[in-house]
């Protein structure tokens, strides 16, 4: 586990082989409702170091009563907690700047919920598209090289969309820009009973591997397939 942290459940840990893995960018992506935020609050409620967590909040989707429910131990993990809250592109541009200075403390954890929310609103007000798409490149760029100096875990969210000629097909917002980045990639799916966690890209799993759960008071709960 030295080289990975908990996603806070032991099957999801037994799917990852361990965890989150450090040192690189992890996105989970799906429709809204299967449970993105959800994974976000578990890893930062059972994130055991003494160091700080930064966390980017940008769809309001942080809830202190579910982490709360995931963890009694949540007034203690508060006060190691940065909070992010932008609220438009630029203001999630800037806030880069002020990561550059605060990652050289003692950061040991950065999850970022959600990646798209901004960025997608930018991109349909802005018709300078290149250069939204170049920023939003920066901001990836940056996280991975803080991931791979400082070996710590970045854990980022995405937004999904239907393909125009195929509607049974799903994409990442931001596309290759987020498939390039990130090492790891997992695609959460949503039904009315459950939810399916599956990998599509890791550098030791093999693609495909997958896991059924349902989202619990305490956070999430296995369903044997």
């Amino acid at each position: 586990m030295d080289g990975k942290i908990s996603s806070g459940s032991d099957f999801f840990d037994k799917m990852l082989s361990g965890g989150y893995e450090k040192g690189i960018l992890t996105t989970i992506y799906g429709p809204a409702g299967s449970g993105k935020s959800n994974l976000c609050i578990m890893a930062l409620a059972s994130f055991k170091s003494e160091k700080k967590i930064v966390y980017i909040d940008t769809e309001g989707s942080f809830s202190l009563e579910r982490l709360s429910q995931i963890t009694a131990d949540y007034k203690e993990l508060l006060p190691k907690i940065i909070f992010f809250k932008p609220t438009n592109f630029e203001e999630q541009k800037e806030l880069f700047s002020k990561l550059k200075e605060i990652v050289e403390k003692d950061i040991g954890l950065i999850i970022f919920d959600s990646v798209a929310m901004l960025y997608r609103l930018e991109i349909g007000r802005n018709k300078d598209v290149y250069n939204v798409n170049k920023e939003l490149g920066i901001q990836l760029s940056y996280l991975s090289e803080i991931a791979r100096k400082k070996n710590l875990p970045v854990l980022i969210t995405n937004q999904v969309y239907s393909d125009f000629e195929n509607k049974d097909q799903i994409k990442l917002v931001g596309g290759d820009i987020l498939k390039y980045s990130s090492k790891c990639l997992m695609e959460l799916q949503k039904a009315e009973q459950y939810r399916l966690a599956i990998l599509r890209k890791h550098r030791s799993i093999a693609d495909g591997t997958s896991v059924m759960f349902k989202i619990v008071n305490k956070g999430i709960e296995e369903i044997k397939k």
